[in-house]
């Protein structure tokens, strides 16, 4: 059991961002709405998008995970919007929270999970574990939330 809530611990850390990465609300946090929709030159996707991504690719590894009846987006178009720029400063908002009540309940999942529900095979995938798909979600995160950081120290810079 020692070694189980340990193991917890480590990837609440990872999800959370803990250590060496950026968190989620440092990379959102102010993000001036006028700079949300503006691309620079050789980067692929705006602030919103990378948003809406994290949101939508953490909603379905999430939703994976825990339903059967669950039908991932078409790839890779259901895994961005359609626009370069939030719609509203509503639109920005509701996609924060969303990202953040979708990550609040892999944890919870994560913090009910047994030993054996962390490894077991999920029943329909092909191959994944609770724990795979809590590793992938950090990771995934991680690396578009760097993106995120660096487009937007860009964007500021330029301001000046």
């Amino acid at each position: 059991m020692e070694h189980l809530q340990e193991l917890k611990k480590q990837l609440f850390n990872l999800l959370d961002a803990e250590g060496a990465h950026i968190n989620f609300e440092d990379a959102i946090k102010g993000f001036p709405s006028k700079l949300r929709g503006r691309r620079i030159d050789g980067a692929p996707h705006t602030a919103w998008q990378l948003l809406e991504h994290l949101r939508i690719a953490q909603w379905d590894i999430l939703e994976f995970s825990r339903d059967a009846k669950h039908v991932s987006p078409k790839w890779p178009e259901g895994y961005w919007p359609d626009s370069e720029a939030p719609p509203s400063d509503k639109a920005w908002q509701k996609s924060v929270q969303q990202f953040r009540d979708d990550l609040e309940e892999m944890k919870n999942l994560l913090k009910k999970a047994s030993e054996e529900a962390l490894y077991k095979r999920i029943p329909h995938g092909d191959g994944q574990t609770l724990l795979r798909e809590v590793l992938i979600l950090a990771d995934h995160n991680s690396y578009h939330l760097g993106q995120l950081m660096y487009l937007r120290k860009v964007l500021e810079s330029k301001q000046h």
